[in-house]
């Protein structure tokens, strides 16, 4: 079974919005453990918009399974999971004013930082993963780093599904069987829903752990959050 790991930034959103500790993102985080889901997400970024660093090192010390900080390997990122030492860490190039990811890494352009920045996290015990494009090149890039796994960044495949084109999966299929045979882990991330989870399970070979966030809060708002992750449970099945 794939694991479903939740990215709890919308929950911090919410309440910085007004201040204060409503809603509690300790207690939400222990809740959706509790539902079922077999991680923890949170992708802090240096303004603190959301996910505060103080967040991290709370939530440290409250998740019980797998614990995934996201971000861009900034000085004070690299300190911030350095200290906390989640269960892994995910590489993300995102900008510090990106209202969200949007893009992969390029793994041969930036191969030499990449290995400087994932042995530095391996040698303290962190399992590392690299956020990339459903791209060949850039997965054989990724191998080359010493990552453990890679991220799949899945908002094309997002988009063609709605639009009723199923092939824009193939180019995913194609890089999750290179990663594989490359031994690299897999896991992917970014506009999955319950409307495109389950095709995309089922096409996508060796997929260990998936990364939803915005859309699984979004569809708690009707269904409830509870009744959300073991939607998504039974549809990575």
């Amino acid at each position: 079974m794939t694991k479903l790991s939740v990215n709890v930034n919308k929950i911090a959103t919410l309440r910085n919005s007004r201040g204060g500790n409503v809603p509690d993102l300790l207690k939400v985080a222990k809740d959706i453990e509790d539902f079922g889901a077999q991680g923890i997400t949170i992708h802090p970024r240096p303004d603190e918009r959301h996910i505060k660093y103080q967040d991290a090192r709370d939530l440290k010390k409250l998740v019980r399974t797998e614990f995934n900080i996201e971000g861009n390997p900034v000085p004070s990122f690299m300190d911030l999971v350095l200290e906390v030492k989640p269960t892994q860490v995910t590489l993300v190039p995102d900008a510090v004013d990106a209202i969200t990811s949007n893009a992969g890494w390029d793994t041969v352009k930036h191969k030499d930082f990449l290995k400087e920045v994932i042995s530095t996290f391996k040698s303290n015990g962190i399992r590392t993963s690299i956020f990339v494009d459903a791209n060949i090149e850039m997965v054989q890039g990724a191998a080359l780093t010493g990552t453990d796994r890679i991220e799949l960044y899945t908002e094309s495949y997002a988009h063609e599904y709605a639009k009723g084109n199923k092939k824009g999966v193939l180019a995913f299929s194609e890089a999750a069987k290179v990663a594989h045979e490359l031994g690299l882990g897999l896991n992917a991330g970014h506009d999955l829903s319950l409307e495109n989870i389950k095709y995309f399970k089922e096409s996508i070979p060796h997929l260990l752990e998936v990364s939803i966030g915005h859309a699984l809060i979004c569809e708690s708002l009707y269904l409830g959050l509870e009744n959300v992750i073991n939607m998504y449970l039974n549809k990575l099945k």
